[in-house]
């Protein structure tokens, strides 16, 4: 039999040399940890909330103490943190409402489009309403949502640039240049001027010329003032020097009010700007413009085309000129430049 006090020493020889070799691996997993820290220098280690999940149950099991001694990668404080965010998250359960949200969202929709398209409604107005539409929200509500767009008050809120032009229609308009490579004996370069109506989206070219000098330009300003006296009252021009001080005062003497655009900003002129992608897009592009006969042939017929054959989608994809139609009878095409422009009508 042994004896039970050199069983209790041989446990405690065994425990002690237990507990020795444990506070060795520690120790050396400790020095481990910091010379790889050492490596990994001041870069931040990312970490999954897997991994967060781990390390916080297992600095909770040892303490802030032993932390202070072991932890090299977080702080003491920051594993017991995870840990009271995993017993949070196990207690808490998530709600169970459903379409609660769809229409928070559009209450906030409208009041923001409510906002933008009514510059001088304050929130009050706006509240009353979506009363009209259905929706009951407070006033605060209304400058809350508002506020976090980044929209000001009714005195200080701007009236945007498309509604500003809509409420001018019919006395705004815009002009423009573009060129135009034409085959002749020594190649010439043909610069157009236009002038477009930003209601109607009607366009008159103005001139076709290879020199746009001063004289051409003094031309341009009789055909403008004198062919249609009601044609625009405000004229929206980029920076180019053909549109020199004295054209511009010209226009002025005769009630055009000259705006120009800022500089390499064609988004001001979009109308415009858009004219010139569609002719030469649709129709100038496509050819081998050969002399200026032939040139001035294909701006005229896609000019036609344009105004009576040409659907616009700013215009509710209309014609500008809209014929009668008939919905009956054999459908027709309508051809111009050979084909390269087409049309179809019923005949009547």
């Amino acid at each position: 039999m042994i004896d039970a006090s050199a069983l209790r020493l041989l446990l405690l020889t065994i425990i002690g040399w237990l507990d020795h070799r444990e506070r060795e691996a520690l120790a050396y997993l400790i020095e481990e940890n910091r010379l790889l820290r050492r490596q990994v220098g001041g870069r931040r280690l990312r970490l999954t909330d897997d991994d967060r999940r781990r390390l916080a149950i297992r600095a909770y099991r040892l303490g802030r103490q032993a932390l202070r001694e072991v932890a090299t990668i977080v702080t003491p404080n920051t594993l017991l943190r995870w840990h009271r965010q995993l017993v949070a998250r196990k207690w808490t359960h998530p709600s169970r409402r459903t379409g609660h949200r769809g229409v928070l969202a559009e209450i906030r929709q409208l009041v923001v489009r409510l906002a933008e398209e009514n510059p001088t409604w304050g929130y009050t107005r706006i509240q009353g309403a979506l009363k009209n539409l259905g929706h009951k929200v407070g006033r605060s509500t209304v400058a809350r949502i508002l506020k976090a767009r980044g929209l000001q008050p009714a005195p200080k809120r701007p009236t945007s640039w498309p509604t500003f032009l809509r409420a001018h229609w019919g006395a705004i308009a815009g002009a423009d240049f573009f060129t135009t490579e034409v085959w002749t004996w020594h190649g010439v370069t043909f610069y157009t001027v236009f002038v477009i109506d930003l209601a109607t989206r009607r366009v008159r070219v103005l001139g076709i010329t290879p020199h746009p000098d001063e004289l051409f330009m003094r031309q341009i300003v009789r055909t403008l003032t004198m062919a249609d006296a009601e044609l625009c009252r405000v004229l929206i021009c980029d920076r180019d020097s053909k549109w020199s001080a004295s054209v511009c005062d010209r226009l002025n003497e005769a009630g055009i009010r000259i705006v120009q655009t800022p500089y390499q900003a064609p988004n001001a002129n979009a109308y415009a700007e858009r004219f010139v992608r569609s002719i030469k897009e649709e129709c100038l592009d496509r050819m081998i413009l050969l002399g200026e006969r032939h040139f001035r042939r294909a701006v005229t017929e896609f000019v036609a085309h344009y105004h009576r054959e040409r659907n616009h989608q700013g215009l509710e994809n209309t014609l500008i000129e809209n014929p009668p139609t008939t919905k009956c009878g054999r459908v027709h095409r309508q051809q111009r430049l050979g084909g390269l422009l087409n049309y179809y009508r019923r005949a009547a």
